[in-house]
């Protein structure tokens, strides 16, 4: 039986866990073959400054995959005017089972024209940047609409390749992987949301993703053709 196949997106300063979260559920999950697909052969920096280095590129990838994966980054900017990258993402995704993307990642597939009239998730602070692309934003860890499914911020990426463990191979085996993983997460602050946060948490929060935040409303502007979010709801 053929192993279904996922393409994982990895570029310059895509973020560590966004990718390698769902990354360590799903190389772990029976049946499962994981590529990790970048422009060239040549390694890739994250933004936590490691190298990954790319099993496949865009030029010898796989005729087709089952899974599209996406993560985010701190440079989603950069990424939505990614001429070269928003047309590998569309090329696969015509063929896929799943279209799914972690964090900001929701906003590069908008960006390629992937999720217009579905519901969607993201990063809190970006997810209202989807409206502008055609999505419709939706708060919560994880979104499926139909063939896409997002996840929410960095860590949601574990809860997200959990899901699409269960998706792809059953529910039994994501419980299994799960507690292989030890997946039980207490964490030590009652602030992992912004309306569980402190107001002087959220605000210092606010303030260090604001020139982020800035530089993605800019880009949302260069990018978006006129009228797009009026599609949003269709």
């Amino acid at each position: 039986m053929s192993p279904t196949t996922i393409a994982m997106l990895i570029y310059p300063d895509f973020t560590m866990l966004d990718l390698f979260g769902p990354h360590q559920v799903l190389a772990g999950v029976p049946g499962v073959a994981v590529d990790l697909v970048a422009k060239s052969a040549e390694p890739v920096i994250s933004d936590s400054q490691v190298a990954v280095i790319p099993t496949k590129t865009f030029a010898d990838c796989r005729p087709a995959y089952d899974v599209l994966v996406v993560p985010g980054t701190r440079n989603t900017h950069l990424m939505v005017e990614d001429a070269e990258t928003l047309a590998f993402l569309r090329s696969v995704s015509a063929d896929a089972r799943y279209v799914t993307s972690v964090c900001t990642g929701s906003l590069i597939l908008a960006a390629a024209g992937l999720l217009t009239g579905y519901r969607a998730t993201s990063h809190w602070a970006f997810r209202r940047f989807l409206k502008a692309y055609g999505a419709v934003p939706e708060d919560g860890r994880i979104v499926v609409d139909r063939n896409r499914i997002t996840g929410g911020g960095v860590t949601a990426g574990i809860d997200f390749g959990l899901h699409l463990a269960a998706t792809l191979v059953g529910e039994d085996a994501a419980k299994v992987r799960q507690l292989v993983m030890e997946y039980d997460p207490d964490p030590p602050y009652a602030v992992g949301t912004p309306d569980r946060a402190d107001a002087d948490t959220r605000v210092r929060a606010e303030q260090r993703l604001a020139p982020l935040v800035a530089a993605m409303a800019a880009a949302a502007e260069r990018t978006v053709t006129p009228g797009r979010a009026d599609h949003a709801t269709n």
